[in-house]
């Protein structure tokens, strides 16, 4: 069982949960139903969805011709929370899964799922639909208002890529092609749109028959001999060498490989908490962790450094400006990354653009493999150590921290293996040592609140049965905005722990009207208006239990923290999903 995809085709869900009757496979008969062929040719396990009229073709031949299996349905209650539900499965296993959406309206709900998706470059292909392109087929009101011309250009400047094919022919290849494109680095969603006519018109002849892999070759991207050389000159006389580990896979052999050239260069790393672990933050060489508690000590390890290797690190010309100001950094810098490919006019995630003195043009794993086969000979200059212990505070009776909530956490789950779907803007990333891919999978990409349950839904259903308990760690905004994500997770039985850091507020915000407030020389005591959500209070473990989960809190004392969390985790692991409301302390790691 790889790390990449510790499922393979996914585990199985509850028996006898939305199985059809009577299904048979028979020869493709609707248009529809070679468009199934052609997804389950993705070999995507699920398809998320929220139903609608205008794929309701596309619906049955899944049900009734695919029998429900390869990709099976999960039903969801918003599209947003079915293209987040990708998000999080691709996210563990690094391929896409398949979500669909209805019409014009369902996209426009699912259109910042499909953002996050794109900032954080993870595959999910998308099927939308549209009313009848032919106007003399359309349906009185609902299929007019529900088609519109050029559907895909709502979204085309966060997809890879997008079609609305013509034919039925046209949609296989359509299909065949959005798997592909999305599943190829630098990776992303796309999107095909299906008229409802080609998907109820009847096959007088069915296709003739393909071999889909052969319409979907594996890319892989290499790095340069000669540049590999060169950037290993610069980092072996360097005096102070540095790896930023941006953007990598979830694999093992990447990991145990980017511990190994750190080793051998010996080399300090520092990551992100913008992404998911890439190197073991208790290892020797770990110098902090940007975007949270260990900020400061990996700022400094950055200004200090001679030569930086960065790989795919997000936002590094905005990391140094950062540091250095308007002044260029004096260190030579090689980046790893594709992700230049992407860019576009539209959207400003390419971010500010970065010193680079030397570029691999292939991916961050790829480029530490050719790195660490060229030095497998040379000895090692450092061989890890252990860094510092986790922050440890005194769980005393009275309000709680953020930091008291995480070491409560790690007490209950210790010797568990533990995978972290998601963590709030107040983590501290001393709290917690990764040292697994698949301890921390990281955000949701694209700062868009409210994906936190369904990335959450999706990465556990990854995880089912792996052996690894999932849980989730996000704010009270966060859940709020789609806590009806978790109904899906309840109702297909997939285990999961969300715990609510909630301090009853959009509490970024504050700090963003109390800096208003100090820089205009105005009251700092009024930047809770228009942020507090009490009087009255939200009962997070109530809304939990509505979606049929297991709610508990909300606990309001550290002391009785770990007694909860052990509650929650037999839920857990009896199988269910679990919410737990910790009511903390506003305010962030420093």
């Amino acid at each position: 069982m790889s790390s990449t995809d510790p499922k393979g085709k996914g585990a199985p869900l509850a028996a006898g949960v939305e199985a059809p009757r009577g299904a048979s496979r028979d020869g493709a008969v609707f248009g529809s139903d070679a468009m199934a062929d052609a997804l389950r040719a993705l070999d995507v396990p699920y398809v998320a969805l929220n139903p609608g009229a205008s794929y309701r073709g596309l619906h049955d031949s899944i049900v009734n011709y695919l029998g429900n299996e390869n990709p099976r349905m999960l039903l969801c209650l918003h599209e947003e929370h079915a293209v987040a539900i990708a998000q999080g499965y691709a996210k563990v296993t690094g391929k896409a899964m398949a979500a669909a959406v209805h019409s014009n309206v369902g996209l426009m709900h699912a259109s910042m799922a499909m953002f996050n998706a794109w900032c954080d470059r993870t595959p999910v292909v998308v099927i939308g639909a549209t009313g009848s392109v032919d106007s003399q087929k359309r349906r009185p009101w609902i299929e007019w208002i529900h088609t519109s011309r050029d559907q895909a250009s709502m979204v085309r400047n966060f997809v890879k890529w997008d079609d609305q094919p013509g034919s039925v022919g046209a949609a296989r290849e359509s299909i065949l092609r959005a798997g592909w494109i999305a599943n190829t680095h630098p990776q992303g969603p796309t999107y095909v749109v299906l008229d409802v006519e080609l998907q109820e018109r009847s096959q007088l002849e069915p296709l003739p028959p393909i071999d889909p892999a052969r319409y979907m070759p594996p890319v892989k991207h290499t790095a340069d001999a000669a540049q590999v050389k060169a950037a290993l000159d610069l980092l072996g006389a360097a005096k102070k060498p540095l790896i930023m580990v941006g953007r990598v896979s979830r694999d093992e052999t990447g990991w145990a490989e980017r511990v190994a050239l750190a080793e051998k260069l010996g080399a300090r790393v520092v990551t992100d908490t913008k992404v998911g672990a890439g190197f073991p933050t208790d290892h020797g060489l770990h110098a902090g962790a940007t975007g949270s508690g260990g900020a400061a000590e990996a700022m400094e390890a950055i200004k200090e450094a001679d030569v930086i290797l960065s790989l795919d690190w997000v936002d590094l010309g905005g990391t140094f400006k950062t540091i250095f100001g308007d002044v260029e950094t004096k260190a030579k810098v090689i980046q790893a990354t594709l992700d230049y490919v992407l860019h576009n006019g539209w959207s400003m995630d390419y971010m500010a653009l970065p010193t680079v003195d030397l570029l691999l043009a292939t991916e961050a794993d790829a480029a530490v493999s050719a790195m660490a086969a060229a030095l497998k000979d040379k000895p090692a200059k450092h061989r890890g150590g252990a860094g510092a212990p986790a922050l440890d505070p005194e769980l005393k009776k009275g309000d709680i921290s953020v930091n008291q909530m995480f070491a409560a956490l790690r007490h209950v789950v210790e010797g568990k293996t533990v995978s972290l779907l998601q963590l709030p803007l107040s983590y501290n990333s001393k709290s917690w040592h990764f040292r697994h891919p698949l301890d921390y999978i990281g955000s949701d990409g694209g700062g868009g609140i409210g994906s936190g349950p369904g990335i959450s839904v999706g990465a556990a259903l990854a995880l089912k049965d792996s052996g690894r308990l999932a849980i989730s760690v996000f704010g009270d905004g966060n859940f709020l905005m789609g806590v009806q994500a978790i109904w899906t997770g309840a109702h297909y039985k997939i285990p999961l722990l969300i715990v609510v850091a909630n301090n009853q507020s959009f509490y970024n915000d504050e700090l963003h009207q109390e800096r208003m407030a100090r820089m205009r020389n105005r009251p700092v005591e009024n930047k809770w208006i228009g942020q507090r959500m009490a009087d009255p209070e939200l009962d997070l473990a109530t809304l939990a239990r509505g979606q049929g989960a297991v709610g508990l809190g909300p606990v309001k004392d550290a002391s009785e923290l770990e007694g909860v969390f052990k509650e929650a985790l037999r839920e857990l692991e009896a199988g269910k999903v679990v919410v737990v409301d910790v009511r903390v302390l506003p305010g962030y790691a420093p």
